[in-house]
This record gives C-alpha cells, sequence and structure tokens, in this order.
C-alpha cells in the first residue's frame, strides 16, 4: 500500500507538489527543460494524435520558458494548477497533468488534462496522478466537479478516467481543434460526492 503525502504549500510560495511512494507532482520549473524536450521530441508521434497541432518553435527553449512563466501567472490568479508528473525515485519526467479552467461562484469546477511520455505509459503513472490530485481538488482547492473530455477512439483515456471513477455524461461535437481537425469529444465527470467517503 503506498503511502500518499500532499504537500500544498501557500500561495505565496506559488508552488503545490502532491506526492507518494511512486510519484511526484508539481509545478513545472526552468530546469526541467531537458528532460521536457527529450520525453516530448522521442514521443511526438505517439502525442500528435491526441494534442492541438504542435508549433514551429514548440520545443525550443524560449518557448518552453515562456511556458513556465504563463503557468505561474494561472497557477498564481487560480486559473489553473500545471503539474509535471514525476516518478519519485529518480525524479525522472514521465508526463504532465493540468487542472485547468477552474471556475469559482456557482460553477465550482475544472477541468483536466494530461499527457504521457511514450515509454512510459501503460504502466500505471497517469492513474497514480489522477489518485493524488483528485483528492487535492476536491479538499485543497475546494472545488465540487471535474470534467474531462477526450476523443472517441482515445480509449486508453476512457478506460484510465472509467478506472479513476469518472462518468460518461454527454458527447461535444467538434469541441476541441485536435492536430489541425475539429474533433468530437466525450465529457466524463467526477463529483465530490462521487467518492467513496
Amino acid at each position: 500500500m503506498t503511502r500518499s503525502v500532499f504537500r500544498f504549500l501557500s500561495r505565496q510560495s506559488d508552488t503545490v507538489e502532491l506526492a507518494d511512494d511512486r510519484h511526484l507532482l508539481r509545478l513545472p520549473r526552468f530546469h526541467d527543460y531537458r528532460q521536457w524536450y527529450q520525453l516530448r521530441s522521442e514521443s511526438r508521434r505517439f502525442l500528435e494524435p491526441w494534442e492541438p497541432t504542435w508549433r514551429g518553435d514548440e520545443l525550443t527553449e524560449s518557448s518552453f520558458r515562456a511556458r513556465v512563466i504563463r503557468n505561474e501567472q494561472e497557477f498564481s490568479s487560480g486559473q489553473a494548477v500545471p503539474l509535471f508528473v514525476f516518478e519519485q525515485a529518480e525524479k525522472t519526467l514521465l508526463g504532465g497533468l493540468t487542472v485547468g479552467y477552474i471556475r469559482r461562484g456557482a460553477a465550482q469546477c475544472c477541468m483536466i488534462g494530461y499527457w504521457m511520455g511514450e515509454r512510459h505509459a501503460g504502466q500505471g503513472h497517469m492513474f497514480g496522478a489522477l489518485k493524488l490530485v483528485i483528492p487535492y481538488i476536491f479538499s485543497s482547492l475546494q472545488l465540487h466537479r471535474i470534467e474531462a473530455a477526450c476523443i472517441p477512439d482515445n480509449t486508453r483515456s476512457i478506460r484510465l478516467l472509467e478506472k479513476a471513477g469518472f462518468r460518461q455524461e454527454g458527447y461535444l461535437r467538434e469541441y476541441l481543434k485536435i492536430n489541425g481537425e475539429w474533433r468530437d469529444h466525450v465529457m466524463f465527470s467526477l463529483l465530490a460526492a462521487d467518492r467513496p467517503s
């Protein structure tokens, strides 16, 4: 049984860490560039069918630095919590998971999105990351609902969401432009009340 440790550091420090014996989730940092570049470049063919079209400068260091700055701004403003997923022992970058589109007021919900490097896919890492981030969303962020949308033929992602307790609740026509095409998506959700007490 893995021991979960939740370290939510104050907004003033502009950081958050979620960890257990196997995984560490934290905000991206400038010094992550080399690992990120290596993982994204070697996984390009694997990732492109599920992501927006990659820009010409997608993998440059300047583009990565701009992304980290934007991530910090979104976190500080309460709009998103963009996290890198690391293997705990060696601090190897595995992928990323973003808690985004955080809506307060009457909605109290967010949207999650994630990616995994090809060599780490199918090994339970993203499920482990979800087991860390879901309690954080409901407890620390105090949100009521988590949404996730995925392309209908992305069976791996659908299985992952179902295993994590998400329920399918709708079909969104031409919802997002993925790899240059408007693609339909299936909407999944998880409510705070869906979690076992």
